[in-house]
């Protein structure tokens, strides 16, 4: 505790200094200076040179972000991970939100690596919302089976290839309120462990714990979304339902069915231009496999909501059942 108050203190000190006012009349004599030159100026008028007129600064086409960050894989050592981010408008940014492309690789030196893309396209006056996330993975996962009951070292390591297509239109029906179809494809392919056939024996599931699994579906997907953008997300209320059907019409290995509703409820704690941003964030998820037959990597699991953002804190995969309910806030606050 002792030393941990000392780093806050040693923190917090820049905050407690000032400047001490001069208490000494400042008696230098100010020489003007309009008819002097410097060295700068001997070489402009020389070489003719002009200064460049600044224009004001007009709004970017598109924005870019990057950010670096080194994980750990489990078992597989240290990772780099990069996530860069492009954003864009395709139409008047008053009537229209902006567009987002998510490209954020991982890789390690021991074969392991992820090339996941996400989009969230707007078009022209959010008539049509056009959402996607491709992934092509190497992906170790430790699981450990179905439900909470097992500690956290009653684990086995999952290796295994997987590649990810999904993608959804939406279209305005109503002011905030878009409706439409989408395809969802899921290929988990050698999926192994260190001795044949322990996926089944060690979870007790027989869907989807062979060496391959395949899922192909369409899906209905309902969205409401009051949100300036997801970085400002007042004046505040999310709720996304997507029904998933898989069907062997598609090439699915099993007929499956799912059901996920997202909703998200942002409350301003005052209502003054400069704490607009002081922020209760409310979000919650029901996750269900609403049939047999569920392969048994797309059972819903903590972490694997579609933006992977669950169970902060918690292992990925940590839990895992046919029916998932999850629960969190948060509280934002600007820092400039």
């Amino acid at each position: 505790m002792s030393k941990l108050l000392a780093v806050l203190s040693l923190c917090f000190i820049p905050c407690l200094l000032w400047a001490q006012p001069s208490m000494v009349k400042d008696t230098a004599n100010i020489i003007p200076h309009d008819d002097q030159r410097d060295l700068i100026d001997v070489v402009r008028s020389v070489f003719k040179f002009s200064p460049r007129k600044i224009e004001p600064e007009k709004d970017k086409d598109v924005y870019f972000s990057f950010l670096p960050i080194s994980s750990t894989l489990p078992g597989g050592g240290k990772t780099l991970f990069t996530s860069t981010t492009a954003g864009f408008y395709l139409g008047n940014r008053k009537t229209t939100y902006m567009s987002s492309i998510t490209f954020a690789p991982y890789f390690n030196f021991k074969g392991r690596y992820g090339l996941p893309v996400r989009s969230n396209i707007w078009l022209k006056d959010n008539a049509w919302n056009i959402l996607g996330d491709t992934r092509v993975l190497v992906y170790p996962q430790y699981t450990w089976g179905l439900g909470g009951s097992r500690g956290n070292d009653e684990k086995i390591l999952l290796d295994y290839n997987y590649i990810r297509l999904y993608q959804s239109a939406l279209k305005r029906i109503r002011p905030y309120f878009f409706a439409g179809i989408g395809y969802n494809l899921d290929y988990y392919i050698n999926v192994k462990t260190g001795n044949p056939g322990e996926v089944e024996d060690f979870t007790g599931y027989k869907f989807g714990t062979g060496k391959n699994s395949f899922s192909s579906g369409a899906s209905i997907n309902l969205l409401y979304d009051t949100r300036n953008n997801s970085i400002n997300p007042m004046p505040g209320m999310y709720a996304n339902i997507i029904y998933r059907f898989n069907t062997r019409i598609l090439g699915s290995i099993d007929h499956w069915q799912s059901l996920y509703i997202d909703a998200r409820k942002y409350i301003s704690l005052s209502g003054t231009p400069s704490t607009k941003k002081n922020v209760l964030a409310f979000w919650s998820y029901y996750w269900a496999s609403l049939t047999p037959g569920t392969p048994y990597l797309n059972l819903p699991s903590i972490g694997w909501d579609p933006y992977q953002r669950s169970g902060r804190g918690i292992d990925q995969n940590r839990y895992r059942g046919e029916e998932m309910l999850y629960f969190e806030t948060e509280y934002r606050r600007d820092i400039t």
